[in-house]
């Protein structure tokens, strides 16, 4: 009877963690395909003629069906779907109808600045949900863990937008005027040169994602206190806090990070909302300016770059959630 080598259950591991990893990958790459043709299809039929926006309703015919065919617009739809995919692919991602500016260049400074706003509130988020998730589940039952999971139900069933307007009527108007309504930042400035203008729309994402996470929390660490080798701990004598952040946090942390990582998916979608609220010059903002100027090329853009983002966040998340019940069911083998 032959034994398998450590190695040879190295490579089984990686394999086994790896091969539904490669199948999701493939079926992500033909639902972005999918998404691109919808996005395309759900540009061409918005309302208006993009030539007429373009050049006024005082233009000629002539001058109508020059510009389409300067644009493109008079070809089969397919084949202008295949044109701009084809671009994509090249890294051509086209020119704004509305200001001639390449669209490479808005969807630059639209990620950048939507990337650091999403950043700064998962840096806060991440850490903030770990305290008041141990915190609650150090008072369960209690007041304080009652008050939370109150809390967290309300925050988590009201929009992020209803919450932004609850923010700025706080702290943008008569009642504390300390933060700016409007998160104005000049084109091509980074946000950090205006931390005030970053405060409000990061609030309101933090909100949500902070009661969300911390409730997955608590229930890790009480699961985890209700453990025989914790009960075990407690006999020995061990103190509360060499429990808690010894052996409790790290078996209870592991299952929350997979759901981090859709908490961040999530909120790369949010910002939509959240920028458009606070007048916030990140890829939201440019989607819901180039919807009004029906500025299709932006618009495939954006929603695209949002739609991949989103993908590629919840595929870390598959992969990190895979590891962790690989290691969980290798940890049971070994026992």
């Amino acid at each position: 009877m032959s034994v398998d080598s450590p190695n040879d259950s190295a490579v089984i591991g990686v394999l086994a963690w790896a091969w539904p990893l490669l199948g999701r990958l493939m079926q992500g790459v033909l639902t972005l395909l999918a998404v691109s043709l919808l996005i395309f299809l759900a540009a061409r039929a918005l309302p208006g003629d993009v030539a007429n926006m373009i050049l006024g309703q005082s233009a000629t015919q002539d001058q109508l069906a020059a510009l389409r065919t300067q644009l493109g617009l008079d070809q089969p739809l397919w084949w202008q779907y295949l044109t701009w995919l084809g671009g994509i692919l090249h890294g051509d991602w086209g020119v704004s109808l509305a200001n001639g500016q390449p669209v490479a260049e808005i969807l630059t400074l639209g990620v950048r600045n939507s990337a650091t706003l999403s950043g700064v509130a998962l840096a806060v988020m991440l850490p903030l949900s770990l305290l008041v998730g141990v915190i609650a589940a150090q008072f369960r039952d209690g007041f304080v863990d009652r008050l939370f999971l109150g809390m967290s139900m309300v925050a988590n069933a009201v929009p992020d937008f209803v919450t932004g307007t609850v923010l700025v009527a706080l702290f943008a108007t008569t009642v504390l005027h300390v933060l700016p309504a409007v998160s104005f930042i000049p084109p091509g400035d980074s946000p950090f040169s205006y931390p005030d203008a970053l405060v409000l729309p990061a609030i309101t994402v933090i909100i949500p994602g902070v009661m969300y996470l911390a409730r997955l929390v608590r229930v890790a660490v009480i699961d985890v206190m209700a453990t025989e080798y914790i009960q075990t701990a407690i006999l020995k004598g061990m103190s509360p806090s060499r429990i808690l952040f010894r052996h409790a946090l790290p078996n209870a942390v592991a299952p929350i990070i997979p759901a981090a990582s859709l908490v961040a998916a999530f909120t790369v979608g949010g910002v939509v909302v959240v920028e458009y609220l606070f007048a916030y010059p990140g890829i939201g903002s440019a989607l819901v300016d180039a919807v009004t100027n029906r500025d299709l090329p932006v618009i495939q853009a954006n929603v695209l770059v949002i739609a991949s983002a989103y993908f590629i966040l919840n595929l870390i998340a598959d992969a990190l959630a895979q590891r962790d019940d690989a290691s969980t069911q290798q940890g049971r083998s070994q026992a």
